[in-house]
Parts: structure tokens; sequence; C-alpha cells
């Protein structure tokens, strides 16, 4: 059923949003896009949510788009930068900017906008048989949900314009020697050691990780001199929470920290 395509399941400080078209490899088809948008949303509405972690059900993650969704009638071209603009940039926009970490469960294959849906998350941990490929090329197609700013920042600008004009499968030790991915995980092991980041992120200052994320993805794009001026102000804020205020008192009174998380 449609209502089925997103799973999201509240634990302990932190959400699990899973990616439910086992029998597609996790593909987008319709509707999908709209459900985990509205999954994102609920999890940054939520103050208690703390972490995010966003996984594939079955034996994928996600082979990116379901062409069956998007093929045009004979006689006929689809426009797929419509498609672009409603379906994947809010999608994307909208995982890079939550105010809490993100990681991602690489269960298996992550294709085309599979995989730089993963690339787009915080914290990647695939397990050991996953795949990632940009398989654009291979349908004369651009890499899109971020794909072409994220991979030669990830990787380098060779190895992204190797990924993306060969559209070659790369294992997940290859990602991971790569830089693409935070670290492989034995397949049995993949989602305990999920959980157990995700609840160990849960228990941290949260609005300091926001912050974080912000600093790092403007240093993207910033000169030195806008950079330091960020920090300044971003640190300035930070200095300013009841996190930061417990995370001293708890230093010095050498016992463990109670991070409150968002505020």
């Amino acid at each position: 059923m449609a209502a089925d395509m997103i799973l999201s399941e509240i634990r302990g400080g932190y959400r699990i949003v899973t990616l439910n078209r086992p029998d597609r490899l996790n593909s987008f088809g319709a509707g999908m896009h709209g459900q985990l948008l509205a999954a994102l949303a609920e999890a940054e509405a939520d103050k208690s949510c703390r972490a995010l972690l966003l996984t594939g059900a079955g034996r994928g993650f996600c082979a990116g788009q379901d062409l069956a969704d998007v093929a045009a009638t004979p006689g006929e071209t689809p426009d797929l930068a419509a498609t672009i603009e409603k379906n994947y940039n809010p999608l994307v926009r909208k995982l890079r900017d939550l105010p809490m970490p993100v990681i991602c469960a690489v269960n298996g294959v992550a294709a085309g906008a599979g995989a730089n849906l993963a690339f787009a998350c915080d914290i990647v941990l695939a397990a050991r048989s996953a795949k990632f490929i940009q398989s654009f090329a291979k349908i004369g197609l651009v890499p899109d949900c971020g794909g072409s700013w994220l991979l030669p920042r990830l990787a380098g600008r060779a190895r992204a314009r190797g990924m993306a004009l060969l559209a070659e499968p790369l294992t997940a030790e290859q990602a991971e020697a790569w830089g693409l991915i935070w670290k492989v995980i034995d397949d049995t092991s993949l989602m305990d050691e999920a959980h157990k980041l995700a609840a160990q992120l849960s228990t941290q200052p949260t609005t300091g990780l926001s912050l974080i994320k912000q600093a790092l993805d403007a240093a993207e794009t910033n000169d030195l001199d806008r950079q330091l001026d960020l920090e300044r102000d971003l640190q300035g804020r930070a200095g300013r929470t009841v996190d930061y205020a417990e995370g001293v008192a708890a230093f010095f009174e050498k016992r463990a920290p109670r991070f409150v998380g968002r505020t």
C-alpha cells in the first residue's frame, strides 16, 4: 500500500525512518518522496528526537528512481526537471537542514538517487555487501539528488568524474577508502551498530551538533575569512546553550554530562 512506502518508528531519543518498497529495492515510486519528506518533517518537529536513522527494508537500501513512474508515452518526452524540482530537491534540502545528526545504514545496493541520498546524510554506515552505483550515465542522465555537488567534495574531482562517467559499482570497502562513507560493518552487525550510534548521538548536545553541521556545510563554499566569522558567530550561539554550561560543569565535577539536547 502507498501508505506503507515509508515507515517511521520512535525510539528513545531518536527515530528510525525506513524506505519500504523491498520488492522494488526501495526505488522511489509515486508518492514516496512526499511520504519521506513528511517523515523528516515530523522528526524535525519532535523536540524529543535528537538523532535520525535512515535505512531500507529488505535486501537493498534504494535503487533510485523507479523508471516505470517517469516513463513517457510513445512520442512524448518526460519533464524530468519538474520531477527533480518537485520531488528530489526538497527532499535533499530537508535532509541536509535537519537540526540533528542523520545516520544512514546502507543495507544493500544504493544506486542513482539512492546512493546520493545516502551520501547526503551525516554519517554513513554500510554493510560489507553493499554497493554504490552512479547509474545515471547508463541511461543518458545527470547525477541528481545532490550527487554532482556531493561527489567531488567527498571523493575528489578525479574519483567523482570516474564514478559519474563510468557508472561502475563501487564496493562498500572502496567507498570507505575513498571517504564517501564513515565505516563498513559486517552485514549481520549493521543495524545493531547503527542503533548503537543513533542512541549515543541522541544523548549528546544536539544544538551544538547542529551548529557543527552548519559550520562544515558552509566551509564547502566559504573562504577562510568568512569561515572564521561564521565560527565566531556559531560559537557565540553554542556558548549560550544550557548544554555548554552542563558540559563545563560535568567536566569540573568529574561526572558524565546530562545534556538536554534540542532547545
